[in-house]
Formats: structure tokens, C-alpha cells, sequence
């Protein structure tokens, strides 16, 4: 078992895919990290739509399981759309904050865990088979990416509360 994390530990370290510089980004805070980073507009759109746009810059720390722009075109056609409507905000408002845990949950603590609950009040399931990572049914596709007010894991869909 212990073998098993560490390696999944080995592997979730070396897919930083980003090409950041985790330094560069602590003086930042979540949005404008996820911003900066050129994948996840989507994501910006919709937690400016959701109205969390300040709470994910406030002091936190928050954990973000991030799905990138692909993540979001995944989901069936309309959905995003119909998402950013005024009148699903409360939906998307749960859908976004089942990104999102309390606190500053670092990879090598992630896959230690079965799950973890988020600010919705749902918990996620997480899940370790040797290198590969998940959170429900996404991929963890990079990791540990900080900001100042926390840190972003990026997963490859968007999951859905039940």
C-alpha cells in the first residue's frame, strides 16, 4: 500500500503540465492563477456568473479541483450555456463549489485520502490505482499548482454533484 501511494505520489509530482513555476504564483490568488494560466476560461466565466468570483480571491485556503476549458467541453452541447443563464445560478453555485474543499490539500495528501468534502457540503470520492489519480470520474492531470490563498489541482472533467 505504502509502495502504491508513493508511487502514485512519483506520479501525480512529475505531471505538472503547466510549466509553472509554482513560485511565481504565491504572490497570486486562485482566480488569477487559473486565469494567467490561459486553460480555464470557462471556468472564470463561470464563477464570474456564480458570483464566487471574490470569494475564490479571498484569504481562503481553498483547494480547487480545477477542470481546464476540454473539461468543460466534455459536457453536453448547451450545457455550459445554459449553465451561465442567470436563472441556474444556485445550479451552477453547487456544481462549482463541488470543486472546491476548505483548506490547502496538497497532492501528497490527496492520495491518502477516500474522499473529501467540499464547500457544498457534498463529499468527493478519490480514488489512487497506481499513477493515475481521480476525484469522482475526473483525472488529476496536474497538481499542486499554489497560489496565495491555497492551491489548484487540475482534473481533466467537470464532476457533478448528485
Amino acid at each position: 500500500m505504502k509502495t502504491r501511494i508513493s508511487g502514485a505520489l512519483v506520479a501525480i509530482v512529475s505531471i505538472l503540465a503547466f510549466g509553472m513555476a509554482n513560485s511565481q504564483h504565491h504572490e497570486k490568488n486562485i482566480v488569477d492563477v487559473a486565469v494567467e494560466a490561459g486553460s480555464f476560461g470557462t471556468l472564470a466565466a463561470a464563477l464570474e456568473a456564480a458570483g464566487l468570483v471574490e470569494t475564490l480571491q479571498g484569504e481562503g485556503p481553498f483547494t480547487v479541483f480545477a477542470p481546464t476549458d476540454d473539461a468543460f467541453a466534455k459536457l453536453p452541447e448547451g450545457t455550459v450555456e445554459s449553465l451561465l443563464m442567470p436563472e441556474n445560478k444556485d445550479q451552477l453555485t453547487a456544481i462549482l463549489t463541488y470543486h472546491v474543499v476548505a483548506g490547502s490539500v496538497m497532492a501528497e495528501q490527496v492520495v491518502s485520502l477516500d474522499e473529501a468534502q467540499t464547500v457544498n457540503g457534498q463529499s468527493v470520492s478519490i480514488s489512487v490505482d497506481g499513477a493515475t489519480v481521480m476525484v469522482d470520474d475526473a483525472n488529476v492531470v496536474s497538481t499542486d499548482i499554489m497560489a496565495s490563498n491555497g492551491v489548484i489541482h487540475v482534473i481533466d472533467s467537470v464532476i457533478l454533484p448528485e
